[in-house]
């Protein structure tokens, strides 16, 4: 799938979740961060990947995470451009 297809499958699927948003909300996806454990475990995959030393599951395991993070950044942006869209709310 493109990524011009792919972004348009997000976006019909993630624009009517974010426009359900209230303001309390929308602030608590925009300014989410994941654990401090799970960044760490994060950066040690990356480490490992970046010598090309992960195992099969550990691919998975970054991928996943790689995977995860993209999504929750696309979130947080939708969340943003709700709460600008929507300033007095």
């Amino acid at each position: 799938m493109s990524d011009g297809i792919a972004s348009g499958v997000l976006d019909s699927l993630l624009d009517p979740f974010t426009r359900c948003l209230d303001t309390v909300s929308a602030r608590r996806v925009a300014e989410f961060r994941i654990g401090a454990n799970v960044q760490d475990r994060v950066d040690a995959l990356a480490e490992r990947a970046n010598e090309g030393l992960l195992t099969d599951d550990e691919r998975a395991e970054y991928e996943a995470f790689v995977n995860a993070s993209d999504f929750i950044a696309i979130l947080k942006l939708k969340a943003l451009r709700n709460l600008e869209s929507n300033p007095g709310a």
